[in-house]
């Protein structure tokens, strides 16, 4: 279970980098809510997806299988670890509607997808493990908006930066362990 945590914890960066951005424009109570409920939920279904597709090729890769768990949570922690050393797209947002919000929930939860193949090869009930992505991303998500009311978005890209290498240490344990 502590694997999972600390995989919720490194998925949820984005949506709390995000979120922070969204608070530094001064958004209240009702944006913090928003921001938790549609981050969460779709980081919570999204590894569902990758953990039944993964399910469904487990048997093709099943003697690469810690390879490939490597390769995509590197790829996945490069990607994050990447966007967090670049500008986000949320200082260019004026006006939070629901379709950006949408927009913005899927955009920060494709890789959670993918790390929920992942799921295939650790001994825990993945419906539990994106419960718990997606109510650490909920968390992360309200705490973010109104850490951006609070200080600007000077904490965003370290927190990209720090889910990143969460990821990359994450892959490199499944390839020596």
């Amino acid at each position: 279970m502590f694997e999972v945590i600390i995989l919720a914890i490194a998925l949820s960066m984005d949506a709390f980098a995000v979120s922070i951005g969204l608070g530094a424009k001064k958004n209240g109570v009702n944006q913090a809510i928003k921001a938790g409920v549609f981050f969460g939920v779709f980081q919570a279904f999204m590894p569902l997806i990758g953990y039944l597709g993964g399910k469904g090729v487990l048997g093709w890769i099943e003697a690469y299988t810690h390879w490939v768990a490597f390769g995509l949570l590197v790829l996945i922690g490069t990607k994050t670890l990447y966007e967090g050393l670049q500008e986000g797209i949320e200082e260019d947002i004026s006006h939070v509607t629901n379709k950006v919000m949408l927009m913005l929930a899927i955009a920060t939860s494709i890789d959670a997808m993918a790390a929920g193949f992942s799921f295939t090869l650790l001994a825990i009930n993945p419906y539990i493990a994106c419960l718990v992505i997606g109510t650490t991303t909920f968390v992360f998500s309200v705490g973010g908006v109104f850490i951006g009311k609070q200080s600007g978005t000077w904490l965003e890209s370290k927190a990209e930066i720090f889910g990143g290498i969460v990821l990359i240490l994450m892959g490199i344990k499944f390839l020596l362990f």
